[in-house]
């Protein structure tokens, strides 16, 4: 009797598919999946507002110090106003190269080919560690653009499921009875696709313009390298 109650009510149009009604009238594990999904969403915006800012922050600190680099001002200036403000993966490898260099002043006898190799390694250990902070999170966002999708259907597939089981039980095939359930199940793929895409989408933006800005940190360590390589070979000679 219920179940026909129920029936009618839908045909006159009195059931809530709203996104909350649909929640809550979904399974226990169709819930489940839509929380889990929601929150993965809620992260990837995190993390993609959190790195867009950061990217944005160090290439406006890279201009600014490439240009008091090649201004013509003395290394030692740089090195001061880099320990000053260097937070930012320039100022890390200049200041760590900078301190390999005068350590390397500080002793005896100077061997310029193992000068010249704790430089290159210096600088290169320092831009990875550099660039590992910049990636970091970002398999994140890579996992939840691909991901994300086959959850929401997994949520899908369970809610039709459940929906199948209560037509096989009360025995009525009418709309009235498979939409709630469907609309349930389909609510969870929507909401795993909202999650999926925008992920995808951040990923692979700040993903090129962190590769950009590394080849533009790469391109700056071997033109290092190769100044402080030369004011060496005239040191020594």
């Amino acid at each position: 009797m219920e179940e026909a109650v129920s029936a009618v009510s839908l045909a006159a149009g009195e059931v809530d598919f709203s996104a909350w009604a649909l929640f809550w009238q979904a399974d226990i594990v169709v819930k489940a999946v839509m929380i889990g999904l929601v929150m993965a969403s809620i992260w990837t915006w995190a993390i993609m507002i959190d790195k867009s800012r950061r990217v944005a922050r160090i290439k406006r600190e890279a201009d600014r110090f490439e240009d008091s680099f090649w201004s013509g001002s003395s290394m030692d200036k740089v090195y001061e106003n880099a320990k000053a403000r260097g937070n930012h993966p320039f100022a890390m490898v200049f200041g760590a190269a900078m301190e390999e260099w005068r350590r390397s002043f500080s002793g005896g006898r100077i061997d310029k080919a193992s000068v010249k190799q704790r430089l290159a390694t210096t600088m290169r250990v320092t831009f990875e560690r550099e660039m590992d902070k910049l990636e970091s999170n970002l398999t994140f966002l890579a996992t939840v653009g691909s991901v994300a999708p086959f959850v929401g259907l997994f949520g899908t597939v369970w809610g039709i499921m459940r929906s199948f089981t209560g037509i096989a039980q009360t025995q009525n095939t009418s709309l009235a009875v498979v939409a709630p359930g469907i609309a349930e199940a389909l609510f969870a793929t929507a909401i795993g696709l909202v999650a999926a895409i925008p992920a995808v989408i951040g990923y692979n933006k700040i993903q090129g313009e962190v590769a950009r800005y590394g080849n533009r940190l790469s391109t700056f360590c071997d033109e290092f390298h190769a100044l402080l390589s030369r004011q060496l070979d005239e040191k020594v000679d």
